[in-house]
């Protein structure tokens, strides 16, 4: 790896003589709170640049049994994955699309989606993306049923910081691992978006990797570029149409008992948009004879005592549209990024203690280079379990239909992960008392 230079530098250089302040397009207000000063990124370069070679390999589930295999060439190659359940024995193939972006002067290598399936489940797949000549990677199915284990990560950004996160999550036995937003902080950069697929692939071509978008995908630029997260929905093709959704920006899925919703707090959310009546709809399909669990991400979070991101439409305004959705239709979890931190609140709604509300969990500590938010609110609320200003990621365990361990993880104290905030919890679903 190595600090980023040359391809990158230069559209730097062409961005600032165009007199682009990068921050401004994407920096939402904030009140009581100075950053510390922003880190250097890491820039991982291609093995063989403007080959067919396949790179940034990532891989998303689609549906209960396939499985979306994404990733870019410098030079045309066939949009084909040959897979099989033995290394170097490819019994299927399947074929899907290619496409690629212009954003500015950068031109996108070619992007390719292919869904393979259907697949048995906890199962690992061997699989080749494109020539003959490529190398074999692998991946492992989720399972079927209880148990599985998410990985949760937010604002991952490419520094050391997160190198070392990523570390920690290659070490654990995860089935999925699911991203509240803020992926490469490519902030207008495009090759850093090139880089954060080349450093996240040796984890996202062996687990599917479900995310949804931040402040930091917007990228649009008033004039230059008037398209909202165009890299995003180009590289990080999610299942939105299979659960009915009309964006990339908001989907859900059932994976092994658990309901998944991604939702997008830089879209529409009002009562009257067509994200809020997918929800709704969404929400009103749930079994929770099949599916009892219910799982949300967002970026910014609904509840944060953190100096950090206070007063924002995206947070303040989508909890007032959307949290009584969400309480009704007893969501257990719900999981954010964008305060650089990580925060535990005990079940809640309306800003009080609720036992039949979600646990809200803030985990925007992946290892972004703008740093942590380490000033909170004090005192602290009464609502505000755990909070701490650290690098890491979390680890929710749901064991079976009554109940999951939720860990986080802290980078700093070892070559290791350390748990330092574990805690128990029963489905709603299982609770008489939050019978609807």
């Amino acid at each position: 790896m190595a600090v980023v230079e040359g391809r990158l530098g230069g559209f730097l250089i062409v961005l600032t003589i165009m007199g682009l302040a990068l921050p401004v397009f994407f920096s939402a207000p904030v009140q009581g709170y100075n950053r510390p000063p922003p880190r250097k990124n890491l820039y991982v370069p291609a093995d063989d640049p403007g080959s067919d070679s396949p790179q940034q390999v990532h891989i998303s589930t689609v549906g209960a049994d396939k499985m979306r295999v994404s990733w870019i060439t410098d030079s045309p190659s066939p949009a084909t994955v040959e897979y099989g359940t033995s290394p170097g024995a490819y019994e299927k193939s399947a074929t899907g699309s290619t496409s690629s972006y212009k954003y500015l002067m950068y031109e996108s290598g070619e992007i390719h989606d292919v869904v393979i399936g259907p697949l048995e489940p906890n199962t690992v797949y061997y699989y080749r993306c494109g020539s003959n000549s490529g190398p074999e990677f692998s991946f492992k199915t989720p399972p079927a049923s209880f148990p599985i284990t998410f990985a949760v990560v937010g604002d991952l950004g490419q520094t050391e910081w997160t190198k070392t996160t990523l570390d920690h999550i290659s070490k654990v036995n995860y089935d999925m691992l699911l991203l509240p937003g803020d992926l490469s902080y490519a902030d207008f950069a495009q090759p850093l978006w090139d880089s954060f697929g080349r450093l996240v692939q040796p984890l996202a071509s062996q687990r599917p990797w479900m995310v949804t978008q931040g402040n930091h995908e917007i990228e649009k630029i008033p004039v230059l570029h008037s398209s909202a997260f165009t890299a995003y929905n180009a590289r990080w093709h999610m299942p939105y149409e299979e659960s009915g959704s009309d964006s990339n920006l908001y989907y859900s899925f059932d994976v092994a008992g658990v309901h998944v919703i991604m939702l997008g707090s830089y879209t529409d959310f009002d009562p009257s948009s067509a994200q809020y009546q997918w929800l709704q709809v969404d929400l009103g399909k749930v079994d929770r004879g099949r599916t009892p669990w219910i799982v949300v991400l967002i970026h910014a979070p609904w509840y944060n005592s953190n100096k950090a991101h206070q007063g924002e439409s995206e947070s303040i305004d989508m909890k007032d549209a959307m949290e009584d959705l969400l309480y009704q239709a007893r969501v257990d979890f719900v999981y954010a990024g964008h305060v650089h931190a990580y925060e535990r609140f005990t079940r809640v709604y309306k800003d009080e203690a609720n036992n039949c509300g979600p646990v809200h969990i803030t985990i925007g500590d992946g290892g972004n280079r703008e740093g942590l938010a380490s000033k909170y609110k004090n005192p602290q609320p009464k609502i505000s379990v755990f909070r701490e200003a650290s690098f890491g990621h979390g680890q929710l365990v749901v064991a079976n239909a009554t109940h999951a361990q939720w860990t986080w993880h802290r980078n700093e104290d070892s070559d290791e992960a350390v748990a330092s905030d574990s805690i128990w919890l029963t489905s709603l679903s299982s609770d008489p008392a939050c019978k609807n």
